[in-house]
């Protein structure tokens, strides 16, 4: 969405909501304190004289080592540019294996739904307009090779990223009007438009070091071991199958409330294997620690083996689980033939989900409804309230009646396989659409053309599902041909949106912001690399985006959040799949963790070895 567009959209939304008596948005910045800690919406919950967070072990035991085993391979160890992002080693900066190699200005909790604690920064400034932030680096903050960090290391890094990042960081970055020093140890950033989650994204900006990063060759991929501020430091690398992390024993931050009861590991050794079955014969062996299982039928037939029947390996099913958001089978609507909104409806007429769930997933899955499954910020089942209609009042086609309603839900069949119903639905759409059944055939009136497209796939578990569709597609004449390829060869047409259709998602969150423009603007929808997998460009979505970010209250916050969800589901940007209400997690036992699990999910970074058995 260009500037002109965004700031048409902005001034409309603000004139609504004036008009239906919310508070004006402050138009200068009061004074500010320095914080501990940062929270989307209201305040911190954590005291500034928090010892740790709740959900750890702070007095959990050091040393020993936990394995990882991943699908695919890895020939980079630079995570933030696009060049090589397909196959760049896990584990240096990851949200789930932890930011071992790489840390931000603050950590985030998992216990809450988007609040931020000092780490390289220990304090925060922000006014209430949050027009600027401004942090403090913590003296003691130190890179793996003792040289300390400083304001210059978290310009340098913004600035790079800003201008060769991946495209998650050049759009949130470059809304940056001005940055500047501020004494010795503060560093400023003044923002060009009004989006109140900006000082949070900035807060979680890795610190590179300025000293040990070529800014000429920044955005090519690199085998070189990086210097980061983290917990580890690269050990041994082994491309494409093999990277290790030790402990650094001199690092910095290991006291730090926000660090206690975590990195527990001298050593993390992660693995990569070519296929499902090798790495889960690998697990099996004790080759590495733990296996997330999301598939139900895997779940219920794969372990009845010794090491589970005595205890070595334990099977365990963890909740609550992180938001499912929305798993799919994705469109591409820059494609032609899904450019039309009603051959995607028919398509999705044409899923039989109850089937697939019964014979394929012993019944476990549910089935997903909303791009914000299972929060406050879902409109599924909801009619559409006073603040929601006001913001969508300007883009009157661009939701459906019955999803602003609330009475919308995904097709459902009798689960017999069989069904004529919604294939009677999905011909009746096609033909609105301009095509029509000769024969066995689906073809475009007027040319004959087929109605074919391709399916790309990665895995046996995604051609599974692929081919239960498939079966279907054929019933009403439809050719979905299926290309099966390895990770490496899918990652790079993902990349660049050289698909039909995918199997692919976007991930819950319980406090949505600047990463639904990477994953639906209409800017993201041309940028190679981005998450916007579908090629939206609705005006409607850009304009909602703008609203989440500029609500300054909660009430005003989930609306825009809804009123984005009913955007999304009325512009059927894929055929929505299932999710597991409990996350399940086999381990060998000899790697404990809390017995508390935070709103966001078990947490890998707070699990240990046992000493007495490691």
């Amino acid at each position: 969405m260009t500037a002109a567009v965004s700031s048409k959209y902005l001034t409309a939304l603000v004139f609504l909501a004036l008009a239906a008596g919310a508070p004006p948005v402050a138009g200068t910045a009061c004074a500010a304190e320095p914080r501990h800690g940062i929270a989307m919406h209201g305040e911190p919950e954590l005291p500034r004289d928090f010892t740790h967070f709740p959900y750890v072990n702070p007095d959990a035991p050091k040393g020993g080592r936990i394995a990882y085993g991943l699908l695919g391979s890895f020939d980079s160890l630079n995570p933030f540019v696009v060049k090589g992002a397909s196959t760049t080693a896990r584990g240096l900066r990851d949200g789930t294996l932890g930011d071992n190699v790489f840390e931000s200005l603050m950590a985030r909790s998992a216990a809450e739904p988007f609040t931020l604690y000092g780490l390289i920064a220990d304090s925060v400034r922000t006014p209430d307009d949050r027009s600027w932030v401004e942090f403090t680096i913590n003296p003691l903050a130190r890179f793996s090779d003792g040289v300390p960090v400083t304001v210059d290391d978290v310009i340098f890094s913004f600035e790079l990223l800003r201008d060769k990042g991946r495209p998650n960081f050049q759009a949130a970055y470059g809304q940056v009007e001005r940055v500047e020093r501020v004494g010795d140890r503060g560093v400023r950033f003044d923002f060009k438009i009004d989006d109140r989650e900006l000082p949070l994204i900035l807060a979680l900006m890795p610190v590179l070091p300025k000293h040990a990063v070529d800014r000429e060759t920044f955005d090519n991929t690199t085998l070189k071991p990086p210097i980061g501020s983290g917990p580890y430091i690269v050990q041994e690398v082994k491309p494409p199958s093999r990277l290790v992390l030790q402990r650094n024993p001199d690092y910095w931050a290991k006291d730090l409330p926000a660090k206690r009861g975590f990195d527990n590991y001298d050593t993390i050794v992660i693995d990569y294997f070519r296929d499902e079955n090798a790495r889960f014969e690998a697990f099996k062996k004790g080759l590495f620690d733990v296996y997330p299982d999301n598939d139900p039928s895997h779940w219920d037939s794969a372990y009845d083996i010794p090491a589970v029947r005595d205890g070595r390996i334990v099977k365990e099913e963890l909740s609550p689980v992180p938001p499912p958001g929305m798993l799919g089978l994705i469109f591409n609507t820059r494609r032609q033939i899904f450019a039309d909104i009603r051959i995607r409806r028919a398509l999705t007429h044409l899923f039989d989900f109850e089937w697939i769930n019964a014979n394929l997933f012993h019944g476990i899955y549910r089935r997903n409804a909303s791009y914000f499954q299972d929060t406050e910020g879902s409109a599924f089942g909801r009619p559409a309230d006073e603040r929601e209609r006001a913001l969508l009042a300007p883009f009157p086609k661009a939701v459906a009646e019955e999803v602003m309603n609330g009475t919308w839900a995904p097709p459902v069949t009798d689960g017999s396989g069989r069904d004529r119903k919604p294939l009677l639905s999905a011909i009746e759409l096609l033909r609105d659409a301009g095509f029509e059944l000769r024969g066995t055939r689906m073809v475009r009136v007027g040319t004959g053309e087929p109605f074919a497209f391709e399916f790309l796939a990665n895995t046996r578990e995604t051609e599974r599902i692929a081919l239960a569709f498939q079966r279907t597609l054929a019933r009403v004449g439809i050719d979905m041909r299926i290309r099966l390829v390895d990770s490496s060869q899918y990652q790079g047409r993902v990349t660049t949106f050289d698909y039909d259709m995918i199997l692919g998602g976007w991930g819950g969150t319980l406090s949505p912001g600047n990463e639904q423009n990477n994953r639906w603007s209409a800017i993201a929808a041309e940028k190679e690399g981005s998450f916007n997998f579908a090629g939206a460009r609705e005006p409607a979505i850009d304009a909602m985006i703008s609203a989440l970010l500029a609500a300054a209250s909660r009430e005003d916050f989930v609306a825009a959040t809804r009123a984005l969800d009913r955007v999304l589901i009325s512009g059927h940007y894929c055929i929505p799949l299932f999710y597991l209400p409990k996350s399940r997690v086999a381990r060998w036992s000899r790697i404990k963790h809390p017995g508390i699990v935070p709103i966001s999910g078990y947490q890998l970074t707070t699990w240990w070895a046992d000493p007495a058995t490691d």
